[in-house]
């Protein structure tokens, strides 16, 4: 069952798949807080950068907390990291769990076999396999969501491989927790760099 929070920079109340939770750590330093578990009172904030920006403007913060908090340096640009090395975590556990194919031509059989809950394309991969198993993709299952903001790099350190250029995660735990994470990095960059 999903909650809902206000935001503190919008106002609106929205699913808590769409916010940020903030702590307070020591010091009264503000701190993003992604599981949403750290202890004590917490304020929500749209994960959307503008937004992130438009409540550290405002003192939002310091009015969710009563009383004035530290800010970290870019707090836009540390929850964005914190959601891609969140994201890159999953893909790690989904390849663990069985759940991640990796490589054309892995990725190729998977989608002849079922339909996967996200594509993973390395943002400089090149356009052309890209754009075969896209077509797979969309003739055998319609849409299916991609993301491609994370270097081959960085997918393959994430999976334990040498660069990662193809990935195809399957449907469970870990496709949900990573299209809850994605939707927020959404908020930061564009999934699928324009190209």
């Amino acid at each position: 069952m999903s909650r809902e929070r206000r935001c503190v920079a919008s106002g609106e109340v929205r699913d808590e798949a769409a916010l940020i939770r903030m702590a307070l750590g020591p010091g009264q330093q503000l701190v993003p807080d992604l599981a949403a578990k750290l202890p004590g009172r917490g304020a929500w904030v749209s994960a959307q950068r503008d937004l992130i920006e438009k409540a550290v403007k405002k003192s939002a913060f310091n009015r969710a907390f009563g009383c004035p908090v530290t800010m970290p340096e870019d707090l836009p640009g540390l929850i964005e990291a914190q959601l891609v090395e969140r994201a890159l975590s999953l893909l790690g556990l989904a390849r663990r769990s069985g759940d991640l194919a990796l490589g054309y031509d892995a990725v190729r059989l998977a989608l002849k076999a079922g339909k996967p809950a996200w594509r993973i394309e390395a943002s400089d991969g090149a356009e052309d396999g890209r754009s075969k198993l896209d077509r797979l993709a969309f003739a055998a299952w319609g849409d299916v969501p991609v993301a491609g903001c994370f270097t081959a790099e960085a997918i393959g350190i994430a999976t334990g491989r040498s660069p990662v250029v193809h990935a195809s995660m399957s449907v469970g735990s870990q496709a949900r927790a990573f299209t809850t994470v994605m939707g927020k990095l959404s908020g930061f960059r564009p999934l699928v760099p324009q190209g």
